[in-house]
């Protein structure tokens, strides 16, 4: 079996970022390990942060407001009204022939 992917709240995450920052004395491996994580994961963190710290770490369900996420949800529920249409006009191809 694989190893299991690890999660991160965004907490951490933002700890993370002030913890390397509170610490120029150490590289970033060095944070990485005493951290306990991945050091190409931090570095994701940091250039995250650097290029906009105000919405760093918004994860996936997260949106900029409840317009976006109803665009979202409508966007979704277009894309599976296509795809149950496409279903139904093979089937009637297949029960046509």
């Amino acid at each position: 079996m694989g190893k299991t992917r690890r999660v991160f709240s965004k907490e951490f995450r933002m700890d993370a970022v002030r913890y390397r920052n509170d610490h120029p004395e150490l590289t970033v491996k060095q944070c990485a390990v005493n951290l306990d994580v991945g050091e190409t994961t931090l570095e994701k963190w940091l250039s995250q942060y650097r290029k906009d710290p105000d919405n760093s770490f918004r994860g996936s369900g997260n949106y900029e407001s409840e317009e976006a996420k109803q665009i979202a949800r409508l966007k979704k529920e277009n894309k599976d009204l296509k795809d149950a249409l496409e279903v139904l006009k093979k089937a009637i191809g297949i029960l046509s022939d």
